[in-house]
């Protein structure tokens, strides 16, 4: 009989190489059920079984968590907890989930950041000429023109861009490939730093390089954008996704349909999709409530005309 412990590592080699789960993604399931294995191990002792962990156990853990986490956080780590126990019980070592029983806790979601469509054509423009601008100008152009994830765009070769076609073959979430149309600005810088990448590339067959010529990071990445969002449009508090955010939010305003939207994002769900109209609306109401004279008007104070 296998532990606990010994369960969980090999849900994450399933989670890693079956799934082909984000690195990101395995890394957190790793410390959600690490931190799980320890209260069962203060419990039951090191040598517990899988099986011996029930409803109460878990509620104890959720409740611990309740003490310092936000509810987003807890919602999380309860994924990893489900995702786990399904893993053994599809497997036939389990009869039954124990998680199955527990209650999501409700979390709020916020609405996406974004910037305006004059933001983002300044945060786009803002790098310089040299060969690092020229790169940055072509990360900027396909965070925004194209939508990608942080990730996404540090994962892309060279041969995933097709210029001739103006699309980019992505590689997403469970390793799900999917096509992304990318505009003409896109496609120019693109070509631009491909004329300028040998000045960085120490060979490798990523698209985007760092000062040392490997692979650029995610978090380089996310740093550039705050420092270009701050530099083009006064947005120190930039990152990456609020470029993927804008990008469907402009689609949206410009008429594109959702479902078309998700394919480009690469939506599991289109209710994630969903979330861009409640941004638009809040736009159009803005919009409304600033121009309209009856809309600035207190409604007892509106003159009421009777017929004569």
């Amino acid at each position: 009989m296998t532990t606990l412990a010994e369960d969980i590592e090999r849900y994450l080699v399933s989670l890693e190489h079956e799934r082909r789960a984000s690195p990101h993604t395995v890394a957190a399931y790793r410390r959600d059920l690490h931190e799980l294995s320890r209260l069962v191990a203060e419990r039951l002792g090191p040598t517990a079984r899988s099986a011996e962990v029930d409803v109460v156990l878990l509620r104890a853990h959720l409740g611990k968590l309740a003490r310092r986490v936000q509810a987003v956080t807890i919602a999380r780590k309860l994924a990893a907890v489900r995702s786990f126990f399904k893993f053994l019980r599809r497997r036939g070592e389990l009869a039954d989930s124990p998680a199955a029983h527990l209650e999501t806790p409700k979390v709020r979601r916020g609405l996406p950041t974004f910037v305006t469509v004059d933001q983002a054509k300044e945060i786009v423009e803002s790098p310089g000429d040299d060969a690092e601008g020229v790169r940055d100008r072509a990360i900027l152009e396909l965070l925004y023109g194209g939508g990608l994830r942080v990730s996404e765009l540090a994962g892309l070769s060279p041969g995933d861009v097709s210029l001739a076609h103006g699309e980019a073959r992505v590689r997403g979430k469970g390793d799900k490939e999917r096509i992304v149309p990318i505009g003409p600005p896109a496609v120019a810088a693109v070509r631009a730093w491909l004329r300028r990448r040998e000045e960085l590339a120490r060979g490798g067959a990523s698209l985007f390089v760092g000062k040392r010529g490997g692979p650029i990071g995610v978090r380089a990445i996310q740093r550039m954008v705050a420092r270009q969002g701050a530099l083009g449009a006064g947005r120190g508090d930039l990152h990456p996704h609020a470029l993927r955010h804008s990008c469907a939010t402009h689609l949206l305003e410009g008429g594109a349909d959702l479902r078309a939207i998700q394919e480009i994002l690469g939506h599991a769900s289109l209710s994630t999709t969903q979330r861009y109209t409640h941004v638009t609306m809040d736009a159009i109401l803005g919009a409304y409530e600033r121009a309209h004279p009856l809309a600035r008007a207190p409604v007892n104070s509106r003159a009421r005309r009777r017929p004569a």
